[in-house]
């Protein structure tokens, strides 16, 4: 991307020489010879630098310098001139000038100065993108569900993120708690800081209070440069304490301290450090009953619960598998460089039947390996992994518009489908009933061992 630089200045030599020297490589430019029609130009034309004439015919560079920067503060200013004194310097600086050169201007030192400049305004446009995409990614909406549970988890999701309270929020692994941590912080006042995240269960006890906290050179053996904290890192934005539960007691009463005072002290120091830090932490144990068994302080228990969240366990909202599965397969779909539609009606049905104990995160990673695994247009039964080809699934009535729609409403597709389905299930269920007996379960079906071992085959039933 090109940048635009507007040249302001009275002399048309000296417009046109700076034109060609910085086409030359590779900025845009604009000129205009007054002071009016320069501020019109930066309106109109939003450079993001602007090279101004300290002597102007209408006003002076100062009062232009001031009028740009009350309607566009984001624009930097360079300013030129040949009557340079140190009290112009000064105002000009005030005024929020980047930079002060005198005439006749040293090519060699503008194009550095203006290679430095844009350097920055690059950086600060690639971190804006960053919050941006951030921002958007972690918005509620992000958070896939449509069952009551997480419908009551999204509203109250809603209301924490605008009020400061620390958070709790409890759940099995793999049910998502950091991502509603970061869309908690994403869709706060604090959003525009940092989200720090320390994963309490990783960090050695002996650590751990230079890993929240910091230290100085020297605190201890291998204390070879100050550190700066966690609890630093996240001034003014949220700190995430993933299962923090697996501190240690000593560990919780600096936390405790940290937490109620706002405060801190490295590690080997002796200045307090005030924090302004929002807390999130996680954890997948029940805290109530470690606080009974005297595992995790009571105190700090209620520093943390402040608020809480509960994120329900996949399946306790087997409703929402559908839309998880969605969502996964059109993610993976660019990676993999697929186009995969959809699950088949079988695989919807077995995928619901599991018990999925590592969460979404399992089911993520399910969809991935059966994407990896398929050449075909939709998930298929015979690519899922064998846990879940041995899940059960009820005997219910399969909802004739979902089939019809899956069969392209085609009546002998839908059947075929029925028929494969429930085929399926009864062959798992003498399977598993024979203790994995093929000869077993095909008399029990009433079928030919033979015919038992086609009809796996052509099911994708392996065992």
């Amino acid at each position: 991307m090109k940048f635009k630089v507007l040249i302001i200045d009275d002399e048309k030599s000296i417009r046109d020489i700076f034109s060609l020297l910085l086409e030359d490589q590779g900025y845009l430019v604009e000129t205009a010879e007054q002071g009016k029609e320069g501020i019109a130009v930066s309106e109109k034309w939003d450079p993001e630098v602007i090279l101004l004439d300290m002597n102007l015919p209408d006003l002076s560079g100062l009062e232009v310098l001031a009028e740009i920067k009350k309607r566009r503060p984001k624009t930097e200013i360079i300013i030129m001139t040949a009557y340079g004194t140190i009290k112009n310097a000064v105002e000009a600086t005030k005024l929020g000038a980047y930079a002060y050169l005198e005439k006749p201007v040293d090519n060699e030192e503008l194009l550095l100065i203006l290679s430095r400049l844009l350097e920055v305004k690059k950086l600060a446009r690639e971190v804006e993108s960053l919050k941006s995409e951030l921002s958007s990614r972690f918005r509620f909406s992000s958070i896939i569900g449509t069952s009551s549970k997480m419908n009551s988890v999204f509203q109250l999701m809603g209301k924490i993120a605008q009020v400061d309270g620390t958070v709790l929020v409890t759940g099995e692994s793999g049910t998502g708690k950091e991502l509603v941590a970061r869309a908690i912080h994403f869709n706060s006042p604090r959003k525009d800081h940092s989200f720090v995240v320390v994963n309490c269960s990783a960090i050695p006890k002996d650590l751990i209070e230079s890993e929240f906290f910091g230290h100085i050179k020297g605190a201890f053996t291998d204390a070879k440069a100050e550190r700066t904290g966690k609890f630093e890192l996240a001034q003014k934005g949220t700190i995430f304490l993933d299962e923090v539960g697996e501190l240690s007691p000593d560990a919780q009463v600096k936390l405790l301290r940290a937490i109620g005072e706002k405060e801190i002290v490295k590690v080997g120091g002796t200045k307090t450090i005030p924090v302004d830090v929002r807390v999130i932490a996680a954890t997948n144990k029940s805290l109530e009953e470690q606080v009974k068994k005297g595992g995790f302080r009571e105190d700090l228990y209620f520093r943390l619960a402040v608020l809480s969240i509960h994120l329900p366990p996949l399946r306790e909202r087997k409703e929402d598998i559908p839309l998880l599965g969605e969502h996964f397969i059109k993610k993976n779909n660019q990676e993999l460089r697929k186009e995969i539609q959809g699950c088949t009606l079988a695989t919807l049905r077995y995928l619901k039947a599991y018990s999925w104990p590592g969460n979404v995160r399992e089911l993520e990673n399910v969809i991935y390996e059966v994407m990896v695994l398929s050449d075909d247009p939709t998930l298929e039964f015979k690519n899922l992994p064998p846990r879940i080809r041995n899940s059960s699934p009820e005997p219910s009535p399969a909802d004739s518009e979902n089939i019809l729609a899956a069969s392209g409403r085609k009546l002998s597709d839908a059947v075929s489908n029925i028929t494969k389905d429930v085929e399926r299930q009864l062959i798992l269920k003498a399977l598993q009933e024979t203790g994995g007996s093929k000869t077993l379960a095909a008399k029990k079906l009433g079928i030919s061992r033979k015919t038992l071992f086609n009809k796996m085959t052509s099911l994708g039933i392996r065992m």
